[in-house]
């Protein structure tokens, strides 16, 4: 993985290359950044240049034979700790080595994919990925080696949060007291779902979202798309180059969810003393529930964002605004203001807790009809 193939964060890049160049490597370090920032392409070409003893930021110029290893991803001294679980094919006791195949490819043909892209990939979109004790027994296995070239490890853990607590009890010690020349590299979304020792333990790097211009320059030039339409589509993305991928093919499934939000909302809207609307409001929540855990968190996540943009439309924050619905019927600037400060702490309080409950394999139908009849209340709610 090249740098130059990174989008954007110069000013990482530079920090990077300087700190190995002067021989500072932190033995534990923690990337964290929204998705679609750029933290596991970061990562990997990051692992390159420690291992391959390049000298550029291109990434090149090091141990010819070490770069085209990473071109295939199969360089001995660099591991991968990613969430998994069981599918169809391996039954029990999943580790990141039973999908090292998948993983590869998916790096490679999807570098700045989601945690939902990874769980469509091989199999588990139904279920909820983690990294367990049985994974962090093979990372203190792996890393008690010595490294195959007599170098660095470098052992990149994505997704980092997804660890259980028995999993991150396991590595504790091993990231306080790790084997000469071992790098790890943890990557999140979600800094803080991490155990506060392995927090305090790295250095952590917080990569910003992409700006428009590049995610605008990236789609012209890797999907051929005209300036106007590129452009379009980097203010839709906010920051998040995969998003922006998936507005382009259409395959992201934003248009189901926003046709489930725009169902959701009409009934809530209805249903204060509507007998009819509070079934439909039911059966809703029935049909959200039948899919799988990771859908319905994405799903919450989509409302969160949602009502973020009628929030600013109804405080005239317009240039903020990069909603646009394909919705029949459906208009933004209606809908706005109804969402305003005397309830949008709860609606954010009351979508935070459906994912919590979501996360914790709660009920799904109980929860996602709690959520709809709380949401009727405070959409009728007046602004103060």
């Amino acid at each position: 993985m090249l740098f130059s193939e990174i989008l954007g964060l110069d000013h990482l890049k530079k920090h990077l290359t300087t700190s190995v160049d002067k021989g500072r490597i932190p033995h534990a370090q923690l990337f964290v950044g929204a998705n679609g920032s750029g933290t596991l392409p970061m990562a990997v070409a990051y692992a390159q240049y420690i291992l391959c003893h390049n000298k550029n930021q291109e990434n090149k110029d090091g141990n010819a034979a070490c770069n085209v290893k990473f071109d295939h991803l199969a360089h001995p001294d660099l591991h991968f700790a990613f969430p998994v679980a069981t599918n169809t094919e391996v039954k029990k006791h999943p580790v990141s080595d039973n999908f090292l195949g998948a993983w590869r490819s998916f790096i490679k043909e999807t570098p700045y994919g989601s945690l939902f892209d990874w769980h469509l990939r091989i199999g588990i979109e139904k279920k909820q990925g983690q990294i367990g004790v049985d994974e962090s027994l093979e990372i203190v296995k792996k890393l008690s080696l010595k490294s195959y070239e007599g170098g660095h490890k470098v052992m990149i853990i994505w997704m980092a949060d997804k660890m259980n607590i028995a999993a991150s009890n396991k590595l504790l010690k091993l990231i306080e007291e790790p084997p000469a020349k071992t790098v790890f590299i943890l990557i999140t979304e979600e800094e803080e779902h991490i155990l506060q020792t392995i927090r305090s333990r790295c250095q952590a790097l917080h990569f910003p979202a992409l700006s428009e211009k590049v995610i605008a320059e990236a789609l012209m030039a890797k999907e051929n798309l005209a300036s106007p339409l590129a452009s379009k589509i980097a203010h839709q993305a906010n920051g998040d180059y995969n998003k922006a991928l998936h507005l382009v093919h259409h395959d992201g499934g934003a248009d189901q969810f926003e046709e489930w939000f725009i169902q959701w909302v009409r009934a809530a809207f209805k249903a204060k003393g509507n007998k009819a609307a509070i079934n439909e409001l039911i059966i809703w929540s029935e049909s959200v529930a039948g899919t799988g855990r990771e859908t319905q968190k994405k799903f919450l996540h989509y409302c969160i964002d949602f009502f973020r943009q009628a929030l600013v439309f109804n405080y005239e924050a317009k240039p903020l605004v990069y909603y646009e619905s394909d919705a029949n019927g459906f208009q933004l600037e209606k809908f706005a203001p109804f969402i305003h400060g005397a309830n949008i702490q709860q609606i954010f309080e009351e979508i935070q807790s459906a994912l919590f409950h979501v996360e914790r394999n709660g009920n799904a139908k109980i929860i996602f009809t709690d959520l709809s009849i709380n949401l009727t209340r405070l959409l009728h709610k007046k602004e103060e």
